[in-house]
C-alpha cells in the first residue's frame, strides 16, 4: 500500500486555529463595521476582495490604536490571501510577543514562502515555541513538534534523523490525543509501512487514531489496509465503508481504490461512472491541497481511475467499448504513474484482471 511513500510530499502543519477563515473571525470583531459606505453594502453583500479591502483597512487603523493582535490577524488575513511577502513584513514585527506570529514566520522561512528558504531559521523558530513556558504557546506545541520531526527526516536545517523524526513525530501526535497533530498521527501511520521502518500494526494503531481524529488521507489508508489485510486482519465490508466516506470526502486515492474494488466485483457500472468521474481530475497539486493528502497518492488514484476506465472501455463493461477512447486513459494512467501502470498490466497478463 504504501511502500513508495514519498518523504518529500509532505509538507508544513498549518497554523492551528478554529474551522472558520481568518476574514470570518475578523467579521465577528465587537467594533467591525456593520455598513459599509464605501462599498454601499452590507458586509454580508460584498464580494470577497470587498471584504478583504475592508478588513485590510478596519485591522490596520487597530494597529494604529496599538492593537499589537491586529498585527499579527492582519498577517494572516495576508497568509490566507496568498500575499506572503506581506504576511511575513506583518508576522516579523510581533514575532517576540505573538508566538502565533512566531509559527507562521517559521512555517514561511521553512517553505521558503515570500522568501528565499531558511529551514534553519525555521527550525529555530520551532524550537522557541516547543521550550517556552508561556501558556501562550502551549497550543502550538504538537504543531511545532510536528514540523521539528520533518525537518528532522529531510535532514533540513537539523540532522538528519529517522529515530528523531519518529521521536517528535510521537510526540506530536500523543497517543491519539484529539487535541494534538492530527498530521503528525497519519504520518505515524505512513512512517510505519515504509520498508526500512515496517510495523504494520503501529502503522494501523495510527491511522486508526488520525482517521478518528477527522483525517480524510487515514481513513483511505484504512480502507486499502482493510481491503488487503494489512496489519489488522481482512475485512471486505470495513473497507468498502472507509473507501466510500473518504471517496465522499475528496479522497482521490480512495476513490481509485473503490473504482478498483466495484470492477473487481463485477459491480462494472458503478466502477465506470465512478472511473468517469476521477480521471478527469487535472489539478494534483490543488486536490491534494485542498483534501490535506499527498499528491503522490492523489496522482495514483487518478491513475487507478483511468487504468479501469480503459479496460471498462476497452472490453465494453459498463460502457460502450472504445478503443480510442481506451487508449488515450492507458496513456494518461502511465503519465501519472508509469510503475503503478505496469503492475497493473501485470494483474492483466496473469488473468488476475
Amino acid at each position: 500500500m504504501w511502500k513508495m511513500w514519498r518523504m518529500k510530499d509532505l509538507s508544513s502543519e498549518s497554523l492551528p486555529r478554529r474551522e472558520e477563515d481568518i476574514l470570518y473571525a475578523i467579521r465577528q470583531l465587537p467594533d467591525f463595521p456593520k455598513k459599509i459606505e464605501t462599498a454601499k453594502c452590507e458586509p454580508a453583500g460584498c464580494s470577497h476582495a470587498e471584504l478583504v479591502e475592508i478588513a485590510e483597512h478596519y485591522l490596520k487603523e487597530r494597529i494604529q490604536d496599538g492593537d499589537k493582535q491586529a498585527t499579527f490577524l492582519l498577517g494572516q488575513l495576508f497568509f490566507e490571501e496568498g500575499w506572503y511577502e506581506d504576511a511575513l513584513l506583518q508576522f516579523d514585527k510581533v514575532k517576540n510577543v505573538d508566538f502565533q506570529a512566531l509559527y507562521q514566520a517559521g512555517v514561511m522561512y521553512y517553505d521558503g514562502l515570500g522568501i528565499e528558504e531558511d529551514r534553519k531559521k525555521g527550525v529555530e523558530y520551532m524550537k522557541k515555541i516547543i521550550n517556552s513556558n508561556d501558556s501562550q504557546a502551549n497550543h502550538l506545541k504538537y504543531a511545532a513538534a510536528y514540523n521539528l520531526g520533518l525537518a528532522c527526516f529531510e535532514g533540513c536545517g537539523m540532522r538528519h534523523s529517522d529515530e528523531e523524526a519518529e521521536r517528535w513525530w510521537l510526540l506530536a501526535a500523543d497517543n491519539g490525543n484529539p487535541k494534538a497533530s492530527m498530521k503528525a498521527q497519519s504520518t505515524l501511520g505512513m512512517f510505519y509501512s515504509r520498508p526500512s521502518s515496517m510495523n504494520l500494526k503501529k502503522a494501523f494503531f495510527w491511522h486508526s487514531e488520525a482517521c478518528g481524529n477527522g483525517s480524510v488521507e487515514s481513513q483511505g489508508a484504512l480502507g486499502v489496509m482493510y481491503l488487503y489485510g494489512q496489519g489488522i486482519q481482512r475485512n471486505q465490508q470495513f473497507a468498502l465503508e472507509c473507501l466510500k466516506e473518504a471517496a465522499e470526502r475528496g479522497n482521490v486515492y480512495a476513490q481509485g481504490h473503490l473504482v478498483k474494488f466495484y470492477y473487481h466485483r463485477k459491480l462494472y457500472t458503478k466502477a465506470a461512472e465512478l472511473a468517469k468521474r476521477t480521471a478527469q481530475y487535472e489539478n494534483i497539486g490543488l486536490l491534494a491541497k485542498a483534501t490535506d493528502c499527498l499528491p503522490t497518492y492523489t496522482a495514483k488514484g487518478i491513475a487507478i481511475a483511468n487504468f479501469y476506465l480503459a479496460r471498462c472501455l476497452h472490453l465494453g463493461l459498463g460502457l460502450k467499448p472504445d478503443m480510442e477512447a481506451a487508449k488515450k486513459c492507458y496513456t494518461k494512467a502511465y503519465l501519472l504513474d508509469a510503475d503503478l501502470t505496469a503492475d497493473l498490466q501485470c494483474d492483466v497478463i496473469s488473468g488476475i484482471m
